[in-house]
């Protein structure tokens, strides 16, 4: 019954996305996402990444099946593609095999098998849906919020040193190759997340069940919330605001050479085709969790997810997409929905319900801070600025010493072996 609710909720929010999207002439996510089964689709790498989520609950033998029909397929669609001169793009076999999943599950499988299998897909065709829906409501921010609050986030900034700038410099000075892995890391950062979600799915197709919490959940949950605050927190970023990208409607070309001046803000008309998502930045969040989900992961990927944290950091900042305190709100906002999900896995763990109030609240006064307080945390930097940093540390120690105390709780209960089950073939 909870999937069935969550379908439909799922479905119903993405009907009115679709309708949202018509009144403004343009398709929505489901229309977008239909195309992409025959038409070249805008992400072949995202649509493997998210077969890839899929494939986790299926045997080895069926996971080679399944990636060979998937390349089969797209090197089918080439050939045509490349024989009538139509855009060039590979993905539909992933996507077109994740769709053939769902049907074998339907029509083929019964019972726990059945669910399984579906919800293998549900992770896939999520995340090929949560980046369509957030094209959409990217657009919705745009025509809906003309006004933008950049000059209140931009002299809040002062107090943490204009960090947007000082980076923008920085990335400047590495020239093109720290320019271009930079771009990649920001890019790609939904690919990491599948590479670290696999590895925490690992045992999905051995133990015919999904682990209590994962990656995925954090990811999707991250990607639901934060747009709504998008609505009420509209910002455009310094390279809009401030810079050259901005065009007309930038205050002047100061980014990232000259900090903006101290004057009292006021919101500011802006483009109606620019997104207002910068607080919180949402690559920081989801970088965030990327990070968080891979310290019990191989060195390897425990240094992959330190990378890309600190990465994906450089290139919001150096690229001039995102201010110092949309970092900040951003990490907080992170944390605080991780412990949020993992508290309901707990079942309302008390100390877990009093830190998810906490780091509500520290992003809340985070929020309202730089609204109502810029003019008072540009005049005293060396009051706000610790200010600022020193919540976001205490959130971050809280969320560590809350997670550490559930780990030892979950290592002193000794589970019974999980039994393996036999598992059919797709084929």
């Amino acid at each position: 019954m909870l999937w069935v609710a969550a379908s439909a909720v799922t479905l119903g929010f993405l009907v009115a996305l679709e309708i949202a999207a018509r009144g403004y002439g343009v398709p929505g996510p489901i229309t977008d996402q239909a195309r992409e089964v025959v038409f070249a689709p805008k992400s072949g790498t995202v649509l493997y990444a998210s077969m890839a989520l899929m494939l986790v609950v299926l045997t080895w033998r069926q996971r080679f099946i399944a990636l060979g029909a998937a390349v089969g397929i797209d090197l089918v669609f080439w050939l045509v593609r490349w024989a009538v001169g139509a855009e060039m793009m590979y993905g539909n076999g992933a996507l077109l095999v994740t769709l053939g999943c769902a049907v074998i599950a339907l029509t083929r499988r019964t019972g726990r098998e059945r669910t399984l299998l579906l919800q293998g897909v549900g992770l896939a065709l999520l995340l090929v849906t949560g980046r369509k829906t957030g094209y959409t409501w990217l657009l919705i921010t745009s025509k809906t919020r003309p006004t933008v609050l950049d000059q209140y986030v931009a002299t809040a900034d002062q107090a943490l040193g204009n960090p947007s700038w000082v980076a923008g410099r920085i990335v400047e000075a590495t020239g093109v190759v720290g320019f271009r892995v930079l771009e990649f890391v920001y890019i790609q950062l939904a690919v990491m997340a599948v590479i670290v979600a696999l590895y925490q799915l690992r045992h999905v197709a051995a133990e015919r069940r999904f682990p209590r919490h994962h990656l995925v959940r954090t990811f999707l949950a991250i990607g639901l919330l934060g747009p709504g605050i998008y609505m009420v927190f509209p910002v455009v970023g310094p390279i809009f605001a401030y810079g050259a990208d901005g065009g007309q409607w930038a205050l002047a070309e100061l980014w990232p050479n000259t900090p903006p001046p101290v004057t009292t803000p006021q919101p500011m008309l802006f483009d109606e085709f620019t997104p207002r998502n910068c607080m919180p930045s949402l690559h920081t969040a989801w970088a965030t969790a990327i990070f968080i989900h891979s310290r019990r992961a191989p060195r390897a990927l425990r240094w992959a997810g330190t990378f890309w944290l600190i990465a994906t950091l450089g290139a919001t900042l150096g690229f001039g997409y995102h201010y110092g305190a949309d970092i900040v709100a951003g990490v907080v906002f992170t944390l605080t929905i991780d412990a949020a999900l993992r508290t309901l896995d707990h079942g309302g763990d008390r100390k877990g319900v009093r830190f998810v109030a906490y780091g509500t609240a520290v992003f809340l006064a985070l929020l309202l801070s730089y609204r109502f307080l810029p003019m008072e945390m540009a005049a005293l930097p060396w009051v706000y600025g610790p200010l600022v940093v020193l919540s976001m540390v205490s959130v971050i120690y809280g969320y560590v010493r809350l997670t550490q105390r559930w780990d030892r709780r979950a290592e002193s209960v000794t589970l019974p072996q999980q039994r393996r089950e036999p598992q059919p073939e797709l084929v």
